[in-house]
């Protein structure tokens, strides 16, 4: 873990608007700017809304499927020609997607020509992002993840250039999502900020982040859930998702999201409810050598977690209280599969390997199997 001394380098958009009613400055700000031909990368859910940014002469990518894959993506960049602006209107997909289409489109590239790290040329166009989730944090990063289909793998790029320009947090745009989505996103934002907490390169500065966007959850997640016209509650949220996105950048995740992935690229599963299923298991996993982090991540949750059996039943006890079923036989996961994703889970090394405890092959299967 690093100290306060040690260097840290951060990014964010050049603009962020936060709060209630923001989204009704996107109109203006695409005026300002000059831009003529926006184009909206959304999932079905919001192509329905369009009419809430306010835009004229607007064109959409509007079929982000849940995990995209590389195939998904080139329909976006493909159906992107001409436009000056992109737009990503939607969950953590519709937003990794548009930060894709943003640095491929107008550009002689393709995708194995950016993925990876620093890759991507200077965009051509505009990038807006405009969470309706409040999840994955992506309207703040400068990473996005598609599936390849041929290794079932989560391929990550990572850019300056995917940073977007402005970055529109509404919780307004929230208030619509079904609780169960709810639950799991906001478990998603949680454990983003406690995995970059207890990270090998976790670091003072972001340590803050993480732990208030915990403490947000802790307060505001249930309350959510039980009301999703809970305006302070949403607000919370999305809150929390930010920072979970600030948290991203220079730290990233460890182990809850390399055992999440194969949930996702295999079975189609949700991001928020892939991650929700595995952050119990990971959090006790870890707790032995971050037991002061961990301490306080409990505190923040509303329980106390003083040994790791502790840990685990307070951590799932928490996702239970929300509704959402912890069982990874209850969501399509084979037991034969097991095995394998563990496996698959273990090559993910740009995650595992600043995990703060060396998990095995072995002690993946274990937590797949404790979470069967």
């Amino acid at each position: 873990m690093l100290t306060l001394t040690s260097p840290l380098e951060m990014q964010f958009p050049s603009v962020i608007r936060f709060g209630e009613g923001t989204i009704g400055t996107l109109a203006d700000w695409i005026k300002q700017k000059g831009y003529k031909a926006p184009f909206v990368v959304a999932d079905d859910v919001n192509v329905a809304r369009l009419d809430l940014l306010g835009l004229e002469n607007v064109t959409c990518f509007g079929d982000v499927v849940p995990e995209p894959d590389i195939a998904n993506m080139e329909k976006a960049v493909e159906a992107a020609a001409g436009c000056d602006v992109v737009i990503g209107f939607g969950g953590g997909s519709a937003m990794d997607l548009a930060k894709l289409v943003a640095v491929l489109v107008w550009q002689d590239v393709k995708f194995d020509d950016i993925s990876g790290p620093h890759r991507a040329l200077p965009r051509k166009v505009g990038l807006v992002q405009i969470p309706t989730t409040a999840g994955t944090g992506s309207e703040v990063g400068t990473r996005a993840l598609v599936t390849n289909p041929e290794t079932m793998s989560k391929v990550a790029t990572e850019s300056v250039h995917m940073l977007a320009d402005l970055a529109i947090v509404d919780p307004t745009m929230t208030m619509t999502v079904p609780a169960m989505v709810t639950a799991a996103t906001g478990v998603d934002a949680m454990a983003h900020c406690v995995e970059a907490f207890t990270s090998k390169r976790s670091h003072p500065i972001i340590d803050s982040y993480a732990l208030q966007g915990i403490e947000l959850v802790g307060k505001y997640l249930k309350r959510a859930v039980e009301d999703g016209a809970d305006a302070e509650a949403r607000t919370g949220l999305a809150l929390a998702a930010f920072y979970g996105g600030v948290c991203l950048g220079p730290v990233n995740t460890t182990s809850g999201h390399a055992i999440s992935y194969p949930l996702g690229t295999r079975y189609k599963l949700a991001h928020g409810i892939a991650n929700a299923l595995i952050f119990p298991h990971t959090l006790a996993a870890n707790a032995p050598a971050a037991p002061e982090k961990t301490a306080k991540v409990c505190k923040a949750l509303g329980f106390t977690g003083t040994t790791t059996p502790d840990v685990l039943a307070g951590a799932r006890s928490f996702c239970e209280a929300l509704g959402l079923d912890m069982r990874l036989r209850a969501h399509g996961v084979p037991e034969e599969d097991l095995a394998s994703m563990a496996k698959e889970a273990h090559d993910i090394r740009r995650l595992l390997d600043w995990n703060p405890v060396d998990l095995s092959v072995a002690d993946i299967e274990a937590i797949y199997r404790q979470a069967y």
